[in-house]
């Protein structure tokens, strides 16, 4: 035979179910799938239609490939669409040493992708603002990083707050409210070395 609760015990239990369906509710929307963020390339072309005009960028079956000149010049690929609060996300892959990254905001911050040409290690998923924060470095991105093959970067970047994923593992999280004006995202090929990185599924989702 069932009896029935004490009063004070099922409104306590009332209230632990409630907050953990609206927790379970509110975590939800704060990190939607893959799925849910529209794509910023197509395969062929950025946003706007407005194709890679430099020589160190192509595509090749439907793959973004950055890749140094003879010269290593460098080059920067940019959105036409300014961003401010935005989840992007994308895969990326490269072999052997590169000097990449993602641009955010304006004054701008760099997501660093592969090695630092100052600090010469791997800096992958650290924050770059002309060095590199000890709170905003990736201390764990070495353990989840897949050499030469696809790696998937989720950036959140909300008011001052800037929070990354590294295949799928939170791995770094910085405060700075300098970095507050929307800008276009911008995608790296460092100068000075010979290197090569590709993107795909590259997606934004803004959050205003």
């Amino acid at each position: 035979m069932l009896h029935p609760l004490p009063r004070a015990l099922a409104v306590l239990v009332t209230a632990v179910l409630v907050t953990a369906t609206t927790s379970g509710l509110l975590f939800a929307e704060e990190i939607p799938p893959t799925s849910a963020l529209p794509a910023i390339f197509n395969g062929r072309d950025l946003p706007g239609g407005k194709p890679p005009a430099e020589s160190h960028w192509k595509v090749v079956d439907g793959i973004l490939v950055g890749e140094n000149d003879a010269e290593k010049k460098g080059s920067m690929l940019y959105t036409e669409r300014a961003y401010g609060d935005v989840i992007l996300e994308g895969e990326v892959r490269w072999n052997g040493e590169i000097d990449s990254g993602f641009m955010l905001r304006k004054p701008e911050l760099q997501l660093q992708i592969g090695v630092s040409r100052s600090l010469k290690r791997d800096m992958t998923c650290s924050f770059y603002v002309g060095n590199y924060p000890e709170e905003a470095q990736a201390k764990r991105a070495a353990e989840l990083l897949k050499a030469g093959d696809w790696n998937r970067i989720r950036i959140r970047a909300e008011g001052d707050t800037f929070t990354v994923w590294l295949n799928g593992e939170q791995v770094s999280q910085y405060t700075a409210p300098k970095h507050a004006e929307p800008a276009p995202i911008g995608l790296q090929i460092h100068g000075g070395l010979a290197m090569k990185v590709e993107f795909r599924d590259l997606r934004a989702l803004a959050l205003e």
